[in-house]
């Protein structure tokens, strides 16, 4: 197949299809095409609303297509007739009815639907996707087949030509094949993906559940997780092409669409390994929709899985733990899942298979970590606890092996949540009857720590063999738990178990061979010792004594000869005495046993000791545990106090500890009651045990023993090295480790101390132990200050060596207490605490920026009452506190406000020298900074508040601490946070303020340059020194730098710039320096060395050199190198530099640099900072001189780099705009240059270089050009010129996708409206020569049919190409360019006289004229210089210009852009001048045919001048009408009277087409008969004697004036009639035109012709110019000579009397005149509405007596003698007048008041009486226009009664039928009366019932009187007698019709029935009409009068007389049969 017939089959559209014309076959899926094409159209129809009746049975969303697709009115639609829009919505609704259909595919009512649609919608051609979208799921089924076989695929472009060989073999489609097809076509992939989406959108509104999708759903996961699998490798496409449907699917809420999107979310988490972000984009999804529809938890937790264990580790970031969720999130109901199959695992599976199964070990370490790591909430831990002993108690029979290794497993995770078990033992403790179960119990319990809770509810058997047993185990955690029982159960204990655990304790035997065990029970055993129970035969004192005897403690180092002192004090005391004693005893014994020992023995028993005591848990506990707490830890204040200085405070520290436990925990029993505080122990611990003996709780007592050992270590605390006291600050960053953890305690105990103070019941108690802490240890007021303002400002001390956390709770009450510290101290004390030796104002200071409001509340509560003291002004801090303290309520609202009110302090002390003590305090401030004694973190905070304090005192003060810190991060390895901290803020004072120090001060320089080398960043979230010194050189800050100093900072930044290998570091100099306003001469100096003397040497010592350098092969470094790297880097900076100053500075060093073939991009940027408006400079900026255009144009040439060209061309691009002169004079060189190479090249950076320059250089050489004084016109459009055809040259070598852009962007630059035109001249120059050369060639050989064949592409490929071009601008800019291209064409010669030889080719030619002197070139020579040139390239020139011209008018991209434009004046300007040109350039090219008509050349002159009409018909047909319209308006001025003409017979075709004009469009085209009148004016004779023409001009303007009268003609024709009075100029110029004499007889006839069609179409209006026009008329019809020699004329004088002639009957065309009735009716209407009833009625009876004369009586057959029947209708005529006067009445009745009325009521009766007598008066025979008249008369009274009521209806009615009765006219006048009641009965209906009683004997009367049965004769024979009867029926039957009083009664019935059976006889009028009288209107009245009746008896009469009548001979049975 040829390309042509691909392109034809593309544009083939399916309507177009040859199967749609014929009836041979027909598509059908349930048919044989033959049998389906004998099949109408219903039969379809019919079947597939059956299949959709079916549908709506199973599914009720079809129901909505039965009102389209499915309706009567698809039975007639044919889409291949409808609109885009109606197509474009047809395929919606198919697409969703197919969407829908899809799961039921397979069914046959689904089939009959589609059977259908394709018969009557033709889906197998236009919905191709949409319909295999449906059936593709069911791919391997026959009737997927069937389907593929309807499709039109066979063409190998078709997307499903794939399923071609299904046609012809007819099988199912393979499995195999679409999943190959889907990964390796993705569109097809992408098609399987969007069917889905689009699936789900059809049943979006209707769905519920997923049932109806599950087939595409599962089509879709089969489909794409087998293709994924069979790809060979998932790419990056595939998977992008599936990531949109995959999230769309993971965010549905169709469970089976999420479970098929997690089908192939596995399978690519399984085939590949994706980007980290993209997995956690996924993990994130997929999480999402396990939250928001929970329906699929397990496949979505199973997908997860899958994803995160088949990509990468750490792929969504760094693991999360179970336990970090636990603390976001609620992780319970993930753990009630977990743990029972967890613990039944770890439990019951290590029982059954400890020896098999490796993975218990696992499970049970993530047992332990889940019950250890995360808080057991919400039932949890009980679950755990319940569970494990299930589990535990369901073993069985286990061994003792396998018990042993069970409880070994299991112990730590029972003494994990020991807690939890106490519930769970307790229930279960009673529910033991098995003794497998107790055993098993047993052992559960020995596992667990509170299993004395639970001995009371056991047997003692079973608790004695329990705790002996567990007492006698191996592992030391048994025994202390079993101990720990023992402590619990102490008191519910029998003795006997008692002393069977002491014996068991006495037994040698135990821990022998286990030194820890035994250890470890010692210090278990340690607290049983002490005794709380007097009775000699309590077990307590009784365990307490075998305890003591125990070997254990017998053999203990702290509990020797303990056994003896318990003896003897049992023996001695009794009572509280034996407790006290006994106690105090154990105490002694134990310290004096500690006295013995070795330092760090003594240390470690402490140690020990107190871990013991910190076992015991004596909150809720009883009496014996909390008294071992009080009695040990007196014990252990013993020892502390004898212990040395060097392991004194650790032990300090852990004895503290727990006895702050417990002084916390006793604290916090609100219910305490306050008690005294004593301080001596042994009071406490008497007071204690009384109160414990009698079994109170003893809260308060015992809390106050507590308190008394608190008062104990106070007092027994020391201090480590009292020298730290005599700082200035307690600086915890300087003090060594043993004064720090002193510190520590003090803290401590200051914050246990005022928290106790400040609440609770024991404040007094809390309040002496404070006292008592200032007192030992913050003896005097500068240590307490001290001490304070550490904890004021230790908050901020992020290295925290104190290991305490000071909150904003404990700073606040610091601030307090000082505060009443300060307000109890005498004045001198005050002084020497504010003065600058003192740490409290910097450190209130610090305070008050804190962000917590209460925090400065109470700093600003210190420091008022510091301020209010005596002597306070002394102070050197005095003038800051007071300034600060009148801004307290803004300080205390606002933490910023502080370093605000600071900032405007010290810009008043700089702006007021006498403030001179605020200046001091600042720098006492600033010295506070300095000092090396003041922690970090304090300075931080202050100069944090000084923020707003800068300036070169600020900088100088703080320049030593600055100094010091660079010089730490220089030589440690890390500084402290706040220390780097501290660097910043100093760095941050280098501010514009003080910016002046660093010209001042060297040091100042040199210490901010030492910082920019200092690289170390110490934090990460901290940048480093250099960084922050970078980010201070700001513009404001370099600007007020001296010149010497920014170059040093310049020369140290790009120093740094080089050096440094931190990206970091580089982008904060390249920041840096783009903000810099940088002189250049600065930069200049860093670019180019330093200059060196030179040494004179000789040319032999300089050979020589260079010989023994080519020897050794070395190069020798030059002496003036530059620094490349640095360099380039400067230069990287210089090339985005926006703020540079004196920018000309950098030129001669970069020229030195580009002499060394540096970069050019640095000479660029600094051309643009000179000219940022693209301007010329000024000489003293930079000199024209220094710049080397030459050189830059010597680097293009030279180079072969495509860079260095760039850069130079973009360089020469931006100097045009700045010296044009220079660049100038090198333009062609350069321009030849880019012709010649870059234009050739295929890169983008190519072509934007191109780009640049043209947008750079042509714009400025022409502005230049244009503001130059003196220059040539056309010298720059010379220069353009060449430019443009350099790139015309170059354009066949340019790549063609660059050909269009580069030329375009070369026009715009140019000016399309200036330029574009040249372009095209050149480039069909360029085709003409080519082809003309090309032919020349081939004339001596024989052209064939492929070398033509090739000429018509290449022309067609130019044309194609030239018009693209053109169609890139304004469609302005392209008429403008073809106005100028005919205009050149106009200019060209006709003809080359002396042709050079064919033979010689024309670049022989050319040369030859070269070789003569030239002139000064012109742009036309440019263009196409004829001499050069044979006359056929002329000619083919000139033919190529028009044939474009042509073409681009007629081109489909120059009518869109022309049709999307506004037009605008200029545009109609331009068309008008195209026009013009045209109808110019038509004119010449005729001449020229002329004059070669007798020459070779008169074919081509021909073709031209036909082409030349081929332009003027597309530029015709381009035109719209309106601005046609305005363009031949235009062109009737034309000074050319051929142009005229032309304008002429244009508007004449125009005028002849079928146009439908609008009314505007009218207006306009009528307005042009001005201009044809002046053009027929201008007749012989009619011009004065300048303006007389030549003989043949004249002949023209004859012409000229004939065409304009034909156009008056055509003009008055289409638009005359509605435009009447625009014409009469019009016909009365022709009239003069053909009146005139010695008219041209030609221009006479036309105007006769005109004049005949203007007279037919004014009518009237051309009356008047009949007297002017007949005589001359009619003398010309006597002129036989003329006429006869002249047939047109004769022809024209014939036409024009015929049509004038017609005007006589113009009075009655425009009697009918649509706008004349209309103006009459509203005329008639105003004055029957407006005018008074007193002024319009007489007028309006005046004109009925006028038009109507009384008593005017005249019967047909006895007229006056001599009278003619003429004058008898004239007459009759006249009288009938009054019927138009009619509508008068009747509008003006109805709008008549109701008292308008009544008052006129008289008149108007008189007056309708009068007229009632028409009939009477003016019959005159003619009865059919008295009924007229007396119809019209009737309904003006009826308009008149319907206004009445029934009072005033009553008399008038009486009187008209008193009327009726009276005078000689009485039956006229009973005709007329019987008329109006049937009238009046009609309208008024019921109403008229009240009014007829009078009526009915009159009635009868008449009946009896008109029946001709009855009478001999008639009393009203004839047609009165016909009409007066029926008008009575009627009458009657509309009486009995709207009767409801029962109107007929017995004897108005009686009196009725006879006269009305009897019409049934009645032959009155003949046969014919007494049939149509009785079925018409007497057979309704009786049948009415039957109903009105009422009464069966009279109906019975009234049926028996009808019956009777049929016995008469005259009574037919056709009138019966209407009964």
């Amino acid at each position: 197949m040829t390309s042509l017939a691909h392109q034809l089959k593309r544009l083939a559209l399916p309507q177009n299809d040859p199967n749609l014309f014929t009836r041979k076959e027909v598509a059908s899926l349930l048919f044989e095409p033959k049998h389906a094409a004998t099949m109408d159209r219903n039969t379809f129809y019919a079947l597939g609303c059956t299949g959709l009746d079916e549908l709506l049975g199973i599914e009720p969303v079809f129901a909505e297509f039965q009102d389209t697709l499915f309706s009567q009115a698809s039975v007639t639609l044919e889409r291949s007739v409808q609109s885009k829009e109606i197509n474009a919505k047809l395929d919606e609704g198919i697409s969703l009815f197919l969407a829908r259909v899809s799961p039921y595919f397979l069914l046959k009512p689904a089939q009959k639907c589609l059977e259908w649609l394709i018969h009557r919608f033709h889906i197998q051609l236009y919905n191709v996707d949409s319909l295999l979208a449906c059936a593709l799921p069911y791919h391997e089924t026959k009737t997927f087949t069937r389907v593929v076989q309807l499709l039109k695929i066979s063409d190998p472009t078709n997307r499903w030509h794939w399923l071609h060989a299904l046609q012809r073999s007819g099988v199912p489609l393979a499995r195999g094949t679409l999943i190959t097809h889907c990964y390796k076509d993705l569109s097809f992939m992408d098609f399987i993906c969007t069917m889905v989406t689009k699936a789900v959108m059809a049943y979006s509104t209707h769905v519920t559940t997923s049932s109806q999708l599950r087939v595409v759903f599962s089509f879709y996961a089969s489909t794409v997780v087998s293709a994924l699998d069979a790809a060979g490798a998932v790419t990056d496409t595939m998977i992008s092409k599936l990531l949109p449907f995959v999230q769309k699917g993971l965010k549905s809420s169709l469970a089976d669409y999420r479970a098929a999107t997690y089908m192939i979310v596995c399978q690519l988490a399984v085939k590949v390994v994706m980007e980290g972000s993209l997995v956690s984009t996924l993990a994130l999804q997929v999480a999402k929709s396990l939250v928001k529809e929970p329906t699929l938890t397990r496949e979505g937790l199973g997908c997860l899985i899958v994803l995160l264990q088949n990509q990468k580790e750490g792929s969504v970031g760094p693991k999360y733990t179970l336990q970090s969720m636990a603390v976001v999130h609620d992780v319970s109901p993930l753990l009630r899942y977990l743990l029972p199959p967890l613990v039944h695992s770890v439990v019951a599976t290590h029982y059954h298979e400890m020896e098999q199964d490796a993975e218990v070990p696992a499970h049970r370490l993530l047992l332990e970590s889940i019950v250890g790591s995360l808080p057991l909430s919400k039932g949890l831990d009980d679950t755990v606890a319940r569970l494990l002993l299930v589990e535990y108690l369901g073993l069985g029979q286990p061994s003792a092996e396998h018990i042993t290794a069970l409880n070994q497993n299991l112990l730590p995770l029972v003494r994990l949540y020991c807690g939890a078990l106490d519930g769970v033992l307790s229930g279960h403790v009673c529910d033991l009857a098995d003794a497998e179960q107790k055993q098993l119990f047993h052992h559960f319990i020995s596992l667990s720590m509170s299993s004395g809770k639970f001995k009371e509810n056991l047997d003692p058997g079973f608790l004695r063999d329990a705790l002996l047993e567990r007492m006698q185990d191996d592992i030391p955690e048994v025994v202390a738990a079993t101990l720990k029982a023992l402590e619990v159960g102490l008191m519910v204990l029998t003795l006997p178990v008692l002393q069977d655990c002491v014996r068991v304790l006495s037994d040698p035997r135990l821990g022998r061979g286990n030194a820890e065990l035994s250890e470890r029970l010692g210090w278990r055993l340690l607290p049983f010792l002490v005794v709380v129970a007097a009775t000699p035969d309590s077990p307590q004192l009784q365990l307490a004594t075998c305890v003591a005897h125990c070997p254990v403690l017998a053999q203990h180092p702290l509990t020797q000869d303990w056994a003896q002192e318990l003896g003897e004090v049992v023996g001695r005391h009794s009572g509280v005495a034996l407790l006290l004693e006994a106690n105090t005893r154990l105490v002694s014994t134990l310290t004096k046993n500690l006295a013995l020992m070795e330092p760090f023995s003594k240390r470690s028993a402490l140690e020990k000791l107190a871990l013991a005591v910190e076992q015991l848990q004596p909150h809720g506990s009883g009496l014996w545990a909390r008294t071992a707490v009080l009695v040990l830890n007196q014990a252990l204040l013993q020892g502390l106090a004898q212990q040395s200085d060097t392991h004194h405070l650790v032990t300090a520290q852990c004895v503290y500890a727990g006895l702050e436990r417990h002084l916390l925990a006793a604290s916090g029993d609100t219910d305490v009651a306050a008690s005294v505080f004593r301080t001596s122990f042994s009071e406490a611990l008497v007071v204690y045990l009384e109160k414990g003996q009698g079994g109170s709780p003893a809260h308060p007592e015992y809390r106050q023993a507590l308190l008394s050992l608190l008062h104990g270590f106070i007092s027994t605390l020391k201090c480590p090295d009292p020298s730290f006291r005599g700082d200035v600050w307690w600086n915890p960053e300087k003090l060594d480790t043993n004064t720090c953890c002193y510190l520590h305690l003090l803290c401590r105990l200051f914050d246990v101390t005022i928290s106790g103070a400040s609440q609770g019941p024991a404040d007094r108690s809390y309040r002496e132990l404070m006292k008592l802490l200032f007192q030992v240890h913050l003896a005097t007021p500068t240590d307490m200050f001290k001490f304070l303002c550490m904890l004021w400002s230790y908050g901020a001390n992020h290295g925290d060596q104190l290991d305490v956390r000071v909150g904003a709770v404990l700073q606040t009450q610091a601030l307090y207490v000082g505060r009443a510290l300060l307000a109890a101290l005498p004045a001198p004390t005050l002084h020497t605490l504010a003065s600058a030796q003192a740490p409290v104002v910097p450190s209130l200071l610090g305070c008050l920026s804190s962000p917590y409001r209460e925090v400065r509340r109470a700093a600003i509560a210190v420091l008022d009452t510091l301020g209010q003291a005596k002597d306070s002004s002394s102070s050197a801090f005095q003038p800051i506190i007071t300034r600060l303290l009148k801004n307290t309520e803004e300080i205390i609202a606002d933490p910023a406000h502080l370093s605000q009110a600071l900032g405007v302090l010290h810009e008043e002390t700089s702006a007021d020298p006498k403030k001179a003590t605020l200046g001091a305090a600042f720098q006492l401030l600033l010295q506070t900074i300095e000092a090396s004694v003041c922690p970090s973190y304090t300075a931080v905070t202050l100069l944090r508040t000084l923020d707003h304090v800068n300036g070169e005192s600020v900088l100088t003060a703080l320049m030593p601490t600055l100094d010091s810190l660079v010089v730490q991060s220089g030589q440690e390895p890390t500084i402290l946070r706040s220390e780097a901290q501290l660097s910043q803020l100093v760095l941050g004072k280098y501010t514009e303020q003080a910016a002046p120090l660093l010209t001042k001060d060297q040091a100042c320089l040199d210490l901010f340059i030492q910082a920019l080398k200092s690289p170390v960043q110490p934090y990460p979230d901290i940048p480093s020194i250099q960084v922050m010194a970078l980010e201070q050189i700001t513009k404001s800050f370099f600007g007020v730098l001296g010149e010497e100093v920014q170059q040093q900072l310049l020369g140290v930044m790009f120093d740094l710039l080089a050096e440094s290998r931190d990206a970091l570091v580089s982008n904060a100099i390249s920041s840096v320096f783009k903000g810099l306003a940088v002189d250049a001469e600065l930069v200049a100096k860093e670019l180019v060395p330093p200059a060196k003397s030179k040494v004179t040497v000789t040319v032999q010592q300089t050979r020589r050199s260079k010989m023994k350098a080519e020897e050794s092969g070395e190069a020798k470094p030059e002496e003036d190198a530059v620094p490349w790297q640095r360099v380039t880097l400067i230069l990287e900076l210089l090339q985005h530099k926006k703020k540079l100053k004196k920018a000309q500075a950098l030129v001669p060093a970069l020229f030195t640099l580009l002499a060394r073939q540096l970069l050019l991009s640095c000479l660029l940027n600094v051309c643009q900072k000179l000219s940022p408006d693209a301007g010329p400079v000024a000489p003293d900026v930079l000199d024209e001189d220094k710049f080397n255009v030459e050189l830059v144009v010597q680097c293009v040439r030279v180079s072969d780099m495509p860079q260095t060209h760039h850069h130079a061309l973009l360089l020469l691009g931006t100097v045009a705009s700045i010296f044009p002169e220079k660049v100038l004079h090198n333009i062609m060189p350069i321009f030849t240059f880019m012709g010649a190479n870059i234009m050739r090249l295929d890169d983008s950076y190519s072509f934007q270089v191109i780009n640049k320059t043209v947008q750079a250089v042509i714009p400025a050489l022409i502005k230049a050009h244009e503001g130059s004084e003196g220059a040539q016109p056309d010298s720059i459009d010379v220069v353009v010129v060449k430019i443009v055809h350099v790139f015309v040259d170059a354009l066949p070598h340019v790549p063609e996708h660059r050909r269009l852009p580069i030329l375009s962007q070369l026009v715009a630059t140019l000016g399309p409206a200036r330029f574009l035109w040249v372009l095209l001249l050149l480039l069909f120059k360029q085709h003409a020569t080519k082809t003309a050369g090309t032919a020349a060639d081939k004339a001596r050989q024989k052209p064939s049919d492929i070398d033509t064949f090739i000429d018509d592409v290449a022309l067609e490929q130019d044309v194609e190409f030239w018009i693209s071009l053109c169609c890139g601008f304004q469609v302005s800019e392209q008429l403008s360019s073809l106005i100028r291209i005919l205009q050149y064409l106009m200019g060209l010669p006709q003809d080359m006289h002396d042709e050079a030889p064919v033979n010689s080719p024309p670049a022989l030619r050319r040369g030859a004229r070269r070789k003569e002197p030239q002139a000064e070139e012109k742009v036309e020579e440019l263009l196409f210089n004829a001499e050069a040139h044979s006359s056929k390239e002329l000619r083919h020139f000139k033919f190529l210009s028009v044939n474009f011209t042509a073409q681009l008018l007629a081109s489909n991209s120059f009518i869109r852009k022309l049709s999307e434009g506004d037009e605008d004046d200029g545009l109609l300007q331009l068309q008008q001048s195209l026009l013009e040109e045209t109808l110019r350039y038509i004119h010449s090219v005729a001449h020229c045919v002329e004059d070669n008509s007798d020459k070779p050349t008169a074919k081509f002159w021909r073709a031209l001048l036909n082409k030349a009409y081929d332009v003027l018909d597309k530029v015709n047909s381009l035109l719209p009408t309106d601005t046609f319209i305005v363009v031949m308006k235009g062109l009737m001025g034309n000074r050319l009277p051929s142009v005229r003409r032309k304008a002429m017979e244009l508007l004449n075709n125009k005028l002849q087409q079928k146009t439908k004009w609008e009314e505007p469009q009218v207006t306009v085209l009528i307005s042009l008969s001005g201009d044809l009148l002046s053009i027929v004016g201008r007749g012989h004779g009619q011009v004065t004697e300048e303006e007389a023409m030549k003989d043949e001009e004249e002949e023209e303007q004859a012409i000229n004036r004939q065409t304009a009268l034909y156009s008056l003609k055509l003009l008055c024709r289409n638009f005359g009639a509605d435009h009447q009075e625009a014409f009469v100029p019009v016909l009365r110029r022709a009239v003069e035109v053909a009146t005139a004499t010695g008219e041209e007889k030609n221009v006479a006839g036309s105007a006769l012709l005109c004049i005949a069609e203007v007279a037919s179409v004014l009518k009237t209006l051309a009356i008047p110019q009949l007297p002017s026009l007949m005589p001359a008329l009619l003398q010309t019809m006597e002129e036989r000579r003329d006429l006869l020699s002249n047939e047109i004329y004769l022809l024209s004088a014939v036409t024009a009397l015929q049509r004038v002639c017609r005007i006589t009957r113009l009075a009655e065309t425009s009697s009918v005149s649509p706008q004349l009735s209309a103006r009459l009716a509203s005329l008639r209407s105003t004055l029957a509405t407006k005018v008074a009833p007193r002024v319009l009625l007489p007028t309006l009876t005046k004109c009925y007596n006028d038009m109507v004369p009384a008593k005017q009586v005249c019967v047909c057959n006895e007229c006056e003698p001599g009278e003619t029947s003429q004058n008898i209708l004239l007459r009759t005529e006249r009288k009938a007048t009054w019927v138009p006067s009619c509508p008068f009445w009747k509008d003006h009745i109805g709008h008549m008041e109701k008292d308008q009325l009544n008052s006129h009521q008289s008149e108007l009766t008189s007056f309708f009486l009068t007229a009632l007598d028409f009939r009477a008066h003016h019959c005159q025979g003619d009865l059919e226009k008295t009924a007229e008249v007396e119809g019209f008369t009737i309904d003006c009274l009826i308009a008149m009664v319907m206004k009445l009521s029934e009072i005033t209806f009553r008399p008038l009615f009486f009187k008209l039928f008193d009327w009726s009765k009276t005078g000689s006219e009485g039956k006229e006048r009973l005709l007329t009366f019987y008329r109006l009641a049937d009238r009046i009965a009609d309208r008024l209906k019921g109403l008229f019932v009240l009014f007829a009683g009078n009526l009915v004997k009159p009635f009868s009367d008449l009946l009896q009187q008109t029946n001709v049965s009855k009478t001999d004769e008639a009393l009203f024979a004839g047609e009165d007698g016909v009409q007066k009867s029926t008008y009575v029926l009627d009458c009657m039957f509309k009486i009995f019709l709207y009767d409801t009083q029962h109107f007929l009664s017995k004897d108005r019935a009686e009196g009725l029935m006879g006269p009305l059976v009897d019409q049934l006889e009645n032959t009155l009028g003949g046969e014919e009409e007494c049939q149509r009288r009785v079925t018409q209107h007497l057979v309704p009245c009786l049948g009415q009068f039957s109903v009105a009746m009422g009464d069966d008896t009279q109906w019975k009469t009234l049926n028996y007389q009808v019956l009777l009548k049929t016995r008469h001979a005259s009574c037919a049975s056709p009138h019966l049969l209407g009964w």
